[in-house]
């Protein structure tokens, strides 16, 4: 992709609509020409744009946090930006719907946990500590990355700032891996929330990848080539409530670690599968069934990520298909991340049976932590219109979203 041009009006910038958003290239224009507009308002002038997507996680359910392997996309909703350099070494960040973001970069005022301010002070000090350069810009921007939808709208922003200091200070030297790695670091040290590195990652490297975190703390990127043109996501947000699900996620790590803790390991994918049920008679009197039914699934899922990878290279996609549906039982009835204790609406897995019901030749599963939030439904474009009517019938018609898979990561247009 051409880099670095200013940016004057939609034309400029058009011609790489495809690559980002697919089939749904048209209906950019309007959100791009309000952005340009919105920045021309507040300070006179056009600048730079760039775009940072949203991502899916097509299949590796709760493995990244024990080394295993997921494969991760980029999609095409996004948050765009347009952005210019600043001599004074502010950091100012306009967002529809949300307070000004201001960092002072030469400041080195402790910013409270949990704000967008931080979040940005965090990516500066990984940028410093990395032996990178920073510095003030300020930024418009505008993003149909919900936050309730489970793609992930936090990494698109993190990867967003990464990416603009990278093309403004860096000389876009920065590697989609130190990004990913810089943006982990800033929302665990300095935002509060301890996270993986799938989500960046994914946004980081766009198109399908394999992403392999056998490395604590690192991962280690593989492209899946392949064409899903043919096939649409669609994620159904279920309304379900992640408030007060923490216990329940930290159980999942907690029961996995208590395993591979019996056979004196840090981590699952450090424990050899056959050894784990050879020694199954003393690890059944030691820890409860569903810590061990969970490591069951994160060995079973470390394999069919593989066996997806190599069956979206090969284009068997009725292989592709069979291991997300495998997928999805797993975590129904082994992984258990789809009915939260005590919780009687139960929205994943009344999501997944009613979409079961018109998904012709299609597949699905739960997407992301689990319990609440979000399905992934994979299937044929030829289906897609009527089966995103009739979940949007059931569901309404904002929390259907028919994706795309973006074949670029974030980038400056």
């Amino acid at each position: 992709m051409q880099k670095g041009k200013i940016v004057n009006c939609v034309r400029d910038v058009a011609e790489l609509f495809p690559a980002l958003y697919g089939d749904d290239a048209p209906g950019q224009y309007t959100r791009y020409e309000r952005l340009i507009a919105r920045f021309k308002k507040e300070y006179g002038k056009t600048g730079y744009m760039a775009s940072s997507s949203g991502r899916v996680e097509v299949i590796g359910n709760h493995t990244d946090h024990n080394g295993g392997k997921a494969v991760g996309c980029a999609i095409s909703l996004d948050t765009i930006a347009m952005f210019l350099p600043t001599e004074n070494g502010v950091i100012t960040v306009k967002s529809e719907g949300y307070p000004d973001v201001i960092v002072h970069t030469r400041s080195d005022t402790a910013l409270p946990k949990g704000s967008s301010d931080a979040l940005v002070a965090g990516i500066c000090d990984g940028f410093l500590k990395r032996g990178y350069r920073i510095g003030g810009f300020t930024a418009v921007t505008t993003s149909n990355v919900s936050g309730g939808a489970g793609v992930s709208s936090s990494a698109a922003f993190e990867i967003l700032i990464c990416e603009i200091l990278n093309f403004l200070y860096n000389d876009g030297r920065i590697s989609e891996k130190e990004k990913a790695l810089i943006s982990q670091y800033a929302e665990s040290a300095y935002f509060g929330k301890p996270c993986g590195l799938l989500d960046q990652s994914a946004i980081a490297f766009g198109g399908i990848t394999l992403l392999d975190f056998a490395v604590k703390g690192d991962v280690f990127p593989t492209p899946v080539k392949c064409d899903l043109s043919e096939y649409t996501f669609v994620l159904i947000e279920t309304e379900g409530d992640h408030k007060h699900l923490t216990g329940e996620y930290a159980a999942i790590t907690q029961e996995m670690g208590k395993v591979s803790a019996f056979f004196g390991k840090d981590r699952l994918i450090e424990v050899n599968e056959d050894d784990f049920y050879r020694r199954m008679p003393a690890l059944k009197k030691e820890l409860n069934g569903r810590a061990i039914e969970r490591a069951i699934h994160f060995f079973e899922e470390n394999k069919r990520v593989e066996t997806s990878a190599k069956a979206l290279q090969e284009k068997d996609y009725a292989l592709f298909l069979r291991a997300i549906n495998e997928s999805g039982l797993s975590s129904q009835t082994l992984l258990q991340n789809v009915f939260p204790a005590g919780d009687i609406r139960q929205p994943i897995p009344l999501a997944l049976a009613l979409a079961k019901k018109y998904l012709t030749n299609g597949a699905n599963r739960v997407h992301g932590g689990g319990f609440a939030g979000t399905t992934l439904n994979v299937l044929e474009n030829k289906d897609a219109d009527y089966f995103v009517s009739r979940m949007s019938e059931i569901f309404g018609n904002d929390r259907v979203l028919p994706l795309k898979v973006r074949t670029v990561g974030t980038t400056v247009l």
